[in-house]
């Protein structure tokens, strides 16, 4: 498996709809996204419009409009959005538990190949489904308060209110064990 290019834009895509919506942003236009990771609106756009058609964001047309999640995003886990977009996340298709396919080995049930593949999709999966949306978003705005970013899509703070009376306080979770500073 590997993630393509449609499915990172996803995955960043949406997390940073949960990220508005955890400051309170209602809607976020295609071209802010865009412009914040970088992206080309065009490809992004065509991103949004698959995540929408499978229920995963909902968007408002007009001069307002924008896109937001469709649902809590505790209720989004990355292996579902993995794959939508990129398809069944086994390695070979005789260990997918979503598109099977048959391979050409003579024994299926004493190959060694796939054995292993079976654990490389189970570790797989096992990660991208144990976290949801709600998850890498917790863990993404903790970094950026921790190292004095700017929260995106944060509406401009009324003066006289610290930035810790206007943030959300995180609960404690798995998240906050995990030490190293590329893990989630």
């Amino acid at each position: 498996m590997k993630l393509s290019k449609k499915g990172e834009y996803a995955l960043r895509a949406l997390i940073d709809l949960g990220i508005a919506a955890s400051v309170g942003r209602e809607l976020v236009r295609v071209s802010e996204i865009a412009e914040k990771e970088k992206m080309s609106v065009k490809f992004l756009e065509q991103v949004m419009l698959q995540l929408r058609e499978a229920g995963f964001v909902e968007s408002e047309r007009g001069k307002f409009g924008g896109y937001r999640l469709a649902r809590p995003a505790a209720q989004i886990f990355m292996g579902e959005i993995v794959r939508l977009i990129d398809g069944p996340l086994a390695p070979i298709g005789c260990v997918s538990q979503t598109a099977y396919a048959p391979c050409s080995c003579p024994d299926e049930a004493h190959c060694g190949l796939r054995m292993v593949m079976l654990d490389v999709r189970n570790a797989i999966a096992g990660i991208l489904d144990r976290y949801s949306l709600a998850q890498v978003v917790e863990v993404t705005t903790r970094k950026l308060r921790r190292d004095s970013k700017p929260l995106p899509f944060s509406r401009p703070v009324p003066r006289g209110l610290s930035s810790e009376s206007r943030s959300r306080r995180l609960h404690d979770g798995i998240l906050d064990e995990l030490q190293e500073e590329y893990s989630i």
